[in-house]
């Protein structure tokens, strides 16, 4: 997930020919006061005039506690955002206050159910209520975690190896994966350091994370190096769905692969691989055998 500036034409004009799996497109933090209004007009233009094809489109709005936060869920909701970022998220009746916002413009203009929200968990009562901040609205499609504001507030600085983080990550996961939606982890601002980036990456995938917030391009070539099956995870993967296969041919409970039994747990790690295979492009729907 790309962080764009609102008030950037340029850059929201081009942030899909680099192939973000999504494009974060912000009203907040990167937009001064004074150009807020200017920002959320250049937003909605963005969303309604570029085509970024399959490229899912967020929007970090400001907080429905400030003078901007009404006027931009209005303007994306109505541009068709797919997803729209609530920063800063405490509790769940926050969620559930941005949940009726954007269902009073949906029905403006006819398009009831269709905005989905990612609340950012970015402080201490965050991370307290994380599963009911996860859990708050059907519309919930994932959580994220905002280190910057988490680590001010702990009143600690952001270091190298992350210690300060791994508490917010670790529930954030649990978080989601009890809610039964997905978590993405936060941002690294270091562009001239890339090793101690992938090194991150890669203790977020082990953590469980679904994906990785960014703010430059070339930070997306090291995460989805990193998320993406090798082809020995694949046919691996495979084996074992082609056992299951087998096994309800031939209606039988049991999974054999190699000759070795296979649990459940094994099962679901496979499936997990395969769409995340598939989703990457590295296979299609019709390769998974």
């Amino acid at each position: 997930m790309m962080f764009v500036p609102g008030n950037n034409p340029g850059m929201m004009a081009d942030a899909h020919i680099y192939g973000p799996d999504s494009i974060m497109l912000d009203l907040e933090d990167s937009v001064t006061i004074t150009e807020k209004d200017a920002a959320r007009l250049l937003v909605y233009n963005a969303l309604r005039s570029i085509d970024y094809g399959t490229t899912e489109m967020v929007v970090r709005i400001n907080p429905l506690s400030t003078p901007y936060g009404k006027k931009d869920v209005e303007a994306v909701v109505k541009a068709g955002v797919d997803v729209i970022r609530m920063p800063k998220t405490e509790t769940a009746d926050e969620v559930r206050e941005l949940e009726a916002e954007i269902l009073r413009v949906e029905k403006e203009i006819g398009a009831e159910g269709r905005t989905q929200i990612m609340a950012a968990i970015e402080s201490a009562l965050g991370v307290v209520n994380a599963f009911q901040i996860a859990s708050a609205s059907k519309r919930m499609m994932g959580i994220a975690l905002g280190a910057e504001d988490y680590s001010a507030n702990l009143k600690t600085n952001r270091t190298p190896g992350g210690a300060e983080l791994l508490l917010a990550r670790e529930t954030i996961v649990v978080a989601a994966r009890a809610a039964g939606i997905a978590c993405f982890d936060t941002v690294y601002s270091n562009l001239d350091d890339m090793d101690s980036f992938r090194k991150e990456v890669e203790l977020i995938k082990t953590l469980g994370f679904d994906g990785k917030s960014i703010i430059n391009p070339r930070q997306i070539e090291v995460v989805n190096s990193v998320f993406v099956p090798t082809e020995k995870e694949i046919n691996k993967a495979r084996a074992v769905i082609a056992g299951i296969r087998e096994a309800k041919a031939k209606g039988s409970g049991v999974i054999s692969v190699n000759g070795k039994m296979v649990d459940r747990p094994v099962v679901l790690r496979a499936e997990r691989t395969i769409a995340l295979a598939v989703a990457a492009g590295v296979i299609s729907e019709e390769q998974v055998l």
